[in-house]
Formats: C-alpha cells, sequence, structure tokens
C-alpha cells in the first residue's frame, strides 16, 4: 500500500473567524452523531483538529454572534492571576455559578490553578518557561489541566473540558497546541481558543520569540440542540463567509507581566465598584494595548453597576473593541464601527 501524498496535518485556517464558521457548520450540516450527555441532545463530531495560521487573530467577527469581548479578556486574566474563585469569573458570567460544587469555587474551569499552582500543586508556566530557555528543542513543555482524580467526585459539576497544552520552540518561533476531551463548538471554542492564543501570545512575548500556529485538538466537538438556532444563525449571517477586515491587537514585544499584574490590581477595584476608571491616571504608562483591557473592563463596570458608561472611555476604544463592545451591548457605542464585509 502506497501512502504518497498522505495529508496528516491538521486542517489549517487563517484566523479562528475562519475555523470557527467551519466547524460550526460541519456540525450543523454534518454531523457524524446525535447523542445526549447527561440528557442534553447534541450534534457531534470525534477528533476534531485544526490549526491557526495567526492565533492573535482569536475573534469570530460575525454580527450574530454577540461575544461578550469583557468576559473573554476576564477570562484570561482569571487564568493568569492563578485563582479559582467565583468571586472573580462569576462577576462576568454569572451562570458559572452552577458548575461549583460549593458556590465559592471552580476545580475544574480554574485552569490557572492548575497553570500556576497553588494547594499543593506546582508553577507550571515557570517551568515551562525555564525548560524552554534551557532546551528550545525540548517536547516536554507541557502544561496539564485535566486530574484524573476529577473523576472520582460523584457527581462533579464542573470537570475540566481541557487535558493539557503544549509549547514548541522551532526556529525561533513559539507554537502552541491544545489538547481537550470535549468542546462547545458554538459556545466555549470561542472563549477557550481566546484564552489559549492569548497565554501562548503572552509567552513569546516573555521568551523574546516570534508567535508561531497554534493547533486546537477536540476529542468530542459538539453544538447542543439548545444553540443550534442560534449556530443557523451565525452561518445565514454574510460576515461569516468574509474576509474579516478589523484586526485584533497583537501584545507588545517583551515582558508583559509587569502589565499585567498593574491590569490586575485595577481589576478588582472596578469589578467590586469601588473605583472608576480615570484614563488620564490609570492609563499612564500602560501600553495602549493593555489601556484597552482596561477600557473595555471599565465598561463592563458600568453596565453591571447602572452607571452611565463614560464617553471618553468609549472614544478611546480601538476599532475592533469598538465593534466587539458595539454588538455586545448596542446601547454602550453611539456609533459602531461597520464591517466593510
Amino acid at each position: 500500500m502506497e501512502f504518497d501524498a498522505v495529508q496528516f496535518d491538521a486542517v489549517e485556517f487563517d484566523t479562528f473567524h475562519h475555523a470557527y464558521t467551519a466547524v460550526l457548520r460541519s456540525l450543523v450540516d454534518e454531523p457524524s452523531y446525535r447523542n445526549a450527555p447527561r440528557g442534553q441532545p447534541s450534534s457531534e463530531r470525534l477528533g476534531v483538529q485544526y490549526r491557526l495560521r495567526r492565533p492573535s487573530q482569536r475573534v469570530p467577527l460575525v454580527p450574530a454572534r454577540r461575544l461578550n469581548i469583557a468576559f473573554n479578556l476576564a477570562e484570561a486574566l482569571w487564568y493568569l492571576s492563578g485563582r479559582d474563585d467565583l468571586d472573580f469569573i462569576g462577576y462576568y458570567a454569572p451562570g458559572m455559578h452552577k458548575y461549583s460544587a460549593d458556590g465559592v469555587r471552580l476545580t475544574g474551569t480554574a485552569y490557572g490553578r492548575a497553570i500556576f499552582g497553588g494547594d499543593g500543586r506546582p508553577d507550571q508556566w515557570r517551568a515551562v518557561v525555564d525548560q524552554l530557555r534551557d532546551d528550545p528543542d525540548s517536547k516536554r513543555a507541557v502544561v496539564q489541566i485535566f486530574r484524573g482524580e476529577e473523576l472520582a467526585v460523584p457527581g462533579n459539576p464542573d470537570v475540566s473540558c481541557t487535558l493539557g497544552v503544549q509549547f514548541l520552540v522551532r526556529e525561533g518561533v513559539l507554537h502552541a497546541m491544545a489538547f481537550m476531551r470535549a468542546n462547545d463548538a458554538y459556545r466555549g471554542m470561542s472563549s477557550d481558543v481566546f484564552s489559549f492564543t492569548f497565554l501562548q501570545e503572552l509567552m513569546a512575548r516573555e521568551l523574546g520569540l516570534r508567535l508561531g500556529g497554534y493547533v486546537h485538538s477536540v476529542g468530542s466537538m459538539h453544538v447542543y440542540d439548545s444553540d443550534a438556532r442560534r449556530a443557523r444563525e451565525v452561518l445565514a449571517d454574510p460576515a461569516a463567509a468574509a474576509d474579516p477586515e478589523l484586526p485584533f491587537p497583537e501584545m507588545p514585544e517583551g515582558d508583559n507581566w509587569p502589565f499585567v499584574r498593574r491590569v490586575l490590581d485595577l481589576e478588582e477595584p472596578l469589578r467590586l465598584d469601588r473605583h472608576r476608571l480615570d484614563p488620564d491616571v490609570d492609563l499612564n504608562g500602560l501600553p495602549d494595548y493593555w489601556a484597552q483591557v482596561l477600557l473595555v473592563l471599565e465598561l463592563h463596570r458600568a453596565v453591571r453597576h447602572g452607571g452611565a458608561p463614560d464617553a471618553g472611555a468609549v472614544a478611546m476604544l480601538w476599532p475592533c473593541y469598538r465593534w466587539l463592545v458595539g454588538r455586545w451591548r448596542p446601547d454602550l457605542v453611539a456609533d459602531p464601527v461597520t464591517l466593510p464585509c
């Protein structure tokens, strides 16, 4: 038997915008299976894998898919904080409370605790960075997230969907591969890819490397019937088949951890409504990239605590964020950017 021209690589897409709509279409039009895990009917495909050439372009720019960009940014920051509490992430996504067994913590979804350590667990981020600095050709730079003991907890409502993330340096470029046991294509995939590529980009900057490709590998990719109508609406949107024309910003060169820590220091008083962002003071000295993150969190603060959004903060948003915020909350942006798709 000859195997010439056999292609073993993942399906490749330029951006997540293209991958998101392609995966949704495959599940809506040609699912491999119909099943109902935990009584939730769904359409499913097994062994789904794809590669993104430009992982910094991590959002699907489809008006029908109203992403909550504040949640996407907050979830990535929650991971970077190493916390596992609901106080932080539950503020941005109240629905996550149902996954907590004790109403206080998330045991499986709190990937930051697994990555950065705590409760006797090691700091895997530091171990991976050190491994790649010592041996750039290493194949051992893996962050493990899923733990076997999660399945030993009766009725566990929060089992990690992610098995782990591998980082590989090749020819001065940092690639990443995420391995997931399961992924909700309509909802979860967008936030997972956002966070994992965010971590990849942060590590590339810390190591002084160029950002390489990202591979997303999933055992069970699925769409629940409860989201099937919304998925079809996304696919019917003309923007789903178009090339997005608003680039998502890229992190500044160099070690970004000092800026991450400063953003986290301000996130908590904003979340608790103890502080209203003062751009002249709070953004002073921050790179524009991280200033934009705080502006989005400030707008979310205004929404959650019933105040009027600061017109100056809205005006300072970059076009991509203005578009995303305008689709998430049209009431916040009086003159949203229109995509020429």
